[in-house]
């Protein structure tokens, strides 16, 4: 179980590549995060703020984000040899981030070479829809897990092996508290929000605001439909991370697209 967010633990977690033979490591991590707390203390509630039992974790969530943070620097040095731009895409479920991938290997994958990588408790079908498109694409499987990690990033990476000079987006397990967390050895973060959630998604959950570079609030086309404020969302994100930049697009429509290709070719 992982210490950080108490979602389970990885032996579940597989990486695949859609429609295909079963890629041989199919993840018995030998990393079973070396839990010290084995639940030999017996538990008996007789002090439910027990100050020893709250270090144990802090300690323990310390350690864990540690080892993340140390993979996630060998895969951000493993991506800048080869000239690899990976962006790590975040957002809650159904805020169109694979729609958006979608739209943009469509639309930028015949200027450079563009892969992904599909985080998702279970199932291959948004692997499969980005494999349509014809982009090179690897799904990672978390099982109970509730994000992507630093290792999960180097055995897909492993898997995939994306080109010299190309572009990676990694579409994380929609969830907007434990992503915020974990480093991937990405280049730059992006949170999709869409017009259908609510203008105080923001303060709701600032750690993943405060932890991104861009902001993409989605579905505008629903603007006429919906009670969003766009600006006030836009104002309530930069009231926790004053340096967030904010686009706002219909990945189904089209609509302001350009400045999120104008984003990327800057990044």
């Amino acid at each position: 179980m992982c210490a950080t967010c108490g979602c389970g633990d990885d032996t579940g977690t597989r990486v695949s590549r859609p429609q295909t033979h079963q890629h041989p490591h199919d993840h018995e991590h030998p990393h079973d995060h070396e839990h010290p707390h084995d639940h030999e203390h017996p538990h008996d509630h007789e002090h439910p703020h027990d100050h020893e039992h709250e270090h144990q974790t802090v300690t323990l969530e310390q350690k864990v984000l540690a080892k993340n943070d140390l993979t996630a620097e060998r895969n951000r040095a493993w991506l800048a040899e080869r000239g690899v731009l990976a962006l790590n895409m975040m957002s809650s479920p159904g805020s169109g981030k694979t729609t958006l991938l979608e739209r943009t290997i469509a639309d930028i994958g015949g200027h450079r070479p563009v892969s992904v990588i599909e985080g998702d408790q279970e199932t291959m079908l948004d692997a499969n829809r980005i494999e349509a498109t014809g982009c090179a694409v690897v799904q990672v499987n978390t099982g109970a897990g509730c994000h992507l990690d630093a290792e999960m990033m180097r055995d897909a990476l492993t898997a995939l092996d994306p080109g010299p000079n190309s572009l990676l987006f990694i579409e994380n397990v929609g969830n907007l508290v434990c992503p915020a967390l974990f480093d991937l050895g990405e280049r730059s973060r992006v949170v999709v929000i869409s017009v259908t959630e609510g203008t105080d998604k923001p303060l709701k959950y600032p750690h993943m605001f405060a932890a991104a570079n861009l902001v993409v609030v989605n579905k505008s086309d629903l603007l006429p439909y919906v009670d969003f404020d766009v600006e006030l969302c836009t104002k309530y994100a930069r009231s926790v991370n004053p340096h967030l930049e904010a686009i706002t697009l219909s990945a189904t429509t089209g609509q302001g697209m350009q400045q999120w290709y104008d984003w990327i070719a800057a990044q």
